[in-house]
């Protein structure tokens, strides 16, 4: 699975993208100030643990995006072993194992001197929750927005989808984005398949090349996913024509039919 990079993403944060499973990514932060350190989503204890430990960190809290078994399995383990604190989505609180404190939109959660805003951005699961740390331009997003792609629509509508999705997209452009899969080669496939998106061929090469050399591409820039990923561009002219639709066509029969194209594709 490659060894966990540590990466200082803002003033007071550090970031490990640990690889779990075949295409999970357990991003794992620590707060320099305290010493308090979360993972958000618990795929699988083995490399959470392994990545940890050799940081010399000691974790303290699990953040859950959703329930799906891929992001909660290890919560109940993590805790037994080390103690720490698991936060999650209100909405779904009842699906998610060793939940203490349920959030919602609205709400702060505080990682030792990290603060996030808890952002309601449902519609792959409909209680799904994103965490936006403003002072370290960071959010991790779960299921709902990956680079050049957006989660599958199993539990909301593409309304609901869309808007989870315009929320994320009012975030500052240099907003470093979390997500949990390497699922980027494939949407990029995709992307190039709808066309219509003005500078994508640069970046997917950029994506190839990565790839090639083994390194993921994930975190991603906010700013990139604005201007090149087709379901942060709804309402561009040039995306409805890329998809066939008529001129009348609103934003969210665009990103409906984008979507169930992405399904069969």
């Amino acid at each position: 699975m490659g060894e966990a990079a540590a990466k200082r993403v803002g003033p007071d944060m550090e970031v490990m993208m640990v690889p779990c499973l075949s295409d999970n990514y357990a991003p794992v932060f620590h707060d320099k100030t305290t010493g308090a350190t979360a993972v958000v989503d618990t795929p699988e204890v083995g490399p959470i643990l392994a990545a940890i430990e050799q940081r010399g960190w000691k974790l303290t809290h699990i953040l859950n995006t959703h329930h799906h078994n891929d992001h909660t399995g290890g919560n109940e383990e993590l805790v037994q072993r080390t103690g720490c604190k698991v936060i999650g989505p209100a909405g779904e609180s009842s699906k998610i194992p060793g939940i203490q404190v349920a959030v919602g939109e609205g709400d702060k959660v505080s990682v030792g001197s990290l603060e996030a805003n808890v952002l309601e951005v449902g519609g792959h699961t409909l209680g799904h929750i994103a965490y936006h740390f403003p002072g370290q331009n960071v959010a991790f997003v779960g299921d709902t927005l990956f680079v050049l792609g957006c989660g599958r629509i199993f539990e909301g509508t593409p309304s609901q989808m869309l808007a989870s999705l315009e929320k994320l997209r009012a975030l500052p452009d240099d907003t470093v984005v979390y997500c949990a899969h390497e699922y980027t080669e494939s949407n990029a496939r995709f992307a190039e398949h709808v066309g219509g998106i003005p500078g994508l061929s640069e970046r997917v090469a950029a994506i190839r090349e990565l790839r090639s050399a083994g390194h993921p591409t994930v975190p991603t820039i906010l700013g990139h996913e604005k201007a090149t990923n087709p379901f942060l561009r709804a309402d561009s002219d040039d995306l409805r024509a890329a998809a066939g639709l008529p001129k009348g066509a609103v934003p969210v029969q665009v990103f409906a039919e984008v979507r169930k194209q992405k399904d069969r594709f």
